[in-house]
């Protein structure tokens, strides 16, 4: 019996990810050995850095910047991408109308458009919004008209002859069994905003995370950057635990797991 207790918790801490985790911390001091601090900083050395930018302020305003910026652009790709996703998926003329130009645009990195963003948005956040825009918009997109498109049509057809009009099938079934890959776009599209604004403000920008991890070179301050590096997962990871979460308990019965 006591051995099976410690089987069990083994595999409770294994699933965990904790061991995962001190095995990359171990391997990460151990390459640090190496190397010395400005190529490589070790865990330590990480820790001494945020302490200091938190110290000063700049940790925690880079953040909120970063963090707002890419809370703005993922919501507005909701937004357009969900109801656009849901009105493609369920009108076949409609799919094959834009099907050719959303392959197009999709395989068109947000990256590549920075220039153009910012010459027709200017260099504040509304260029950098609109990238995020541009980078989360297709992945929810094609995954709520994949999720229309592969709706059961046995349901469809048990819903028409039971006298439902197709606007109520459309609200009531086929909406329904989207959620789950209208949920995973999301969450698709939540990684795809975190990566954009860094991206962005390591190649414009004044603040951010990004900026953080792009300027401390010029101040010899790898530790800065690493900090930056680690935060940025920190917050990816527990955005994306939270949204997963909350999915679960509150779109369970649509079949979200």
């Amino acid at each position: 019996m006591e051995k099976q207790r410690r089987i069990d918790l083994f595999w409770k801490i294994l699933k965990s990810g904790v061991i995962s985790w001190m095995v990359i911390v171990v391997m990460w001091h151990l390459a640090s050995l190496q190397y010395v601090e400005y190529f490589l900083p070790s865990p330590l050395e990480t820790l001494r850095g945020v302490r200091e930018l938190i110290k000063s302020g700049v940790l925690w305003e880079d953040i909120v910047a970063s963090m707002g910026r890419s809370a703005k652009g993922w919501g507005l790709g909701i937004v357009t991408a969900v109801p656009l996703g849901l009105v493609i998926g369920q009108y076949k003329p409609v799919r094959w109308l834009v099907e050719p130009i959303l392959t197009f645009f999709r395989f068109v990195p947000a990256i590549a458009l920075t220039t153009l963003f910012l010459m027709w948005f200017g260099v504040g956040d509304t260029s950098k919004v609109a990238l995020i825009l541009y980078a989360t918009f297709f992945p929810m997109l094609v995954n709520t008209i994949a999720g229309v498109a592969s709706t059961d049509r046995s349901l469809i057809e048990a819903a028409s002859c039971m006298g439902a009009k197709k606007v109520r099938v459309f609200f009531t079934v086929i909406v329904p069994s989207a959620v789950p890959n209208i949920f995973t776009g999301i969450r698709l599209g939540l990684s795809g905003a975190i990566l954009c604004v860094i991206a962005a403000e390591m190649l414009v920008g004044s603040n951010g995370l990004g900026y953080l991890i792009n300027s401390s070179k010029l101040y010899y301050k790898t530790g800065w950057a690493f900090a930056g590096i680690v935060c940025l997962a920190l917050i990816g990871f527990l955005a994306d635990r939270i949204l997963t979460f909350a999915g679960k308990k509150l779109l369970k019965r649509f079949g979200v797991k």
